[in-house]
C-alpha cells in the first residue's frame, strides 16, 4: 500500500533551520506532485509548499516564501522542505501529501486533490 513517512522534525530556537524529510513508497512517485501542508494547535490545516512532477515548478504560501525549499528526488523517491529563519508561528505539525490530479499543474494549494498523507511531524520553534 501507499506509505508516506515523514522524519526530520524537532525543537529548534527562533531564527535556526530544519530539513523535513518525507520517503514515498507503494506509487510511481514521479506520476504525483507533491506537497507539504502543516497544521498548528487549533487551526485547520494550511497548505505550505508544493513541486509538480519533475520538479521544474514550485509554489509557496505567503508566510513561507523566502525562507523555505521544497525539492523532490525522484531516483529516491522523497521530499523535502529546507526550512531557514524558523519563527514561532512555524510551529506546527506537518504533512507531506501527494497529489495523481493534475490540476493546478502540478502546484495544487487545495488539500482536496491530494490523495495520499504522510502521518505528520512535530515542529516546534522556541522564542
Amino acid at each position: 500500500q501507499v506509505q508516506l513517512v515523514e522524519s526530520g522534525g524537532g525543537l529548534v530556537q527562533a531564527g535556526g533551520s530544519l530539513r523535513l524529510s518525507c520517503a514515498a513508497s507503494g506509487l510511481t512517485f514521479s506520476s504525483y506532485a507533491m506537497g507539504w501542508f502543516r497544521q498548528a494547535p487549533g487551526k485547520e490545516r494550511e497548505f505550505v509548499a508544493a513541486i509538480s512532477w519533475s520538479g521544474g515548478r514550485t509554489y509557496y504560501a505567503d508566510s513561507v516564501k523566502g525562507r523555505f525549499t521544497i525539492s523532490r528526488d525522484n531516483a529516491k523517491n522523497t521530499v523535502q522542505l529546507q526550512m531557514k529563519t524558523l519563527e514561532p508561528g512555524d510551529t506546527a505539525v506537518y504533512f507531506c501529501a501527494a497529489d495523481s490530479s493534475r490540476e493546478f499543474l502540478g502546484v495544487s494549494t487545495q488539500s482536496r486533490t491530494y490523495d495520499y498523507w504522510g502521518q505528520g511531524t512535530q515542529v516546534t520553534v522556541s522564542s
